[in-house]
């Protein structure tokens, strides 16, 4: 029985033996936009009336 526990401890360890290596923040992160950007959206212009009304 000892061997069988020995080889079973040895692949144990091998496996588990030492830590994984460190995975840097800035790896583990993956950044990229959530929609396309819409180029109708900053087409108003708020102070437009001014010019339209006040002139």
């Amino acid at each position: 029985m000892p061997a069988v526990r020995d080889a079973a401890e040895t692949a144990r360890h091998r496996r588990f033996g030492r830590l994984p290596e460190r995975v840097r923040p800035e790896d583990a992160v993956e950044e990229h936009p959530a929609t396309a950007p819409d180029p109708a959206r900053w087409a108003y212009d708020a102070d437009e009336w001014l010019v339209r009304y006040c002139a």
